[in-house]
C-alpha cells in the first residue's frame, strides 16, 4: 500500500467562507470553513445530482432538506440524496463542515485548480 499525505490549498468562496477539496477519481472529500455566522436566515436553497454525506467538525447549524430540518453540531452527520433540496444556516460564528460527494463535482474542479496552480481568485 502506497499512503501519501496530500495538502489542499484552501481558497475562499466568498467572504468568510473556505473550501479546501482533496478527490480521486470517483469520491471527492470538501472541507468547508465558515466564519460568517451567526445567520439571521438560511442560505439559499440548492440541489444537485450527487449523492452527498456531510460531518459537523465545528460550530453548529440548522440543517434544512426540503421541508425538514434539524440542528446539528459537533459530531452529527447528515446524508443528502441526489436532487433534493438543501442548505444550512449558521447559528455560530465559526463552523466547519466536511462533505464527501460521489460523483465528483466538476463545478468545484476548477476553481480549486487555479487555486492549486497559484492564481488564488474568488469561486464565480
Amino acid at each position: 500500500m502506497n499512503v501519501s499525505k496530500i495538502s489542499a490549498r484552501a481558497f475562499e468562496v466568498r467572504p468568510g467562507r473556505k473550501r479546501r477539496i482533496l478527490h480521486t477519481d470517483r469520491l471527492m472529500m470538501v472541507v468547508f470553513d465558515f466564519e460568517d455566522g451567526p445567520a439571521a436566515k438560511p442560505d439559499p436553497p440548492h440541489s444537485h445530482p450527487h449523492e452527498q454525506v456531510s460531518y459537523v467538525a465545528a460550530g453548529e447549524l440548522l440543517f434544512f432538506l426540503e421541508e425538514e430540518s434539524c440542528r446539528l453540531g459537533p459530531g452529527d452527520m447528515i446524508a443528502v440524496p441526489p436532487g433534493r433540496p438543501h442548505t444550512i444556516q449558521l447559528l455560530t460564528a465559526q463552523a466547519r463542515v466536511i462533505d464527501a460527494f460521489t460523483p465528483l463535482r466538476e463545478d468545484f474542479l476548477e476553481p480549486a485548480a487555479k487555486v492549486q496552480a497559484g492564481s488564488a481568485g474568488p469561486n464565480p
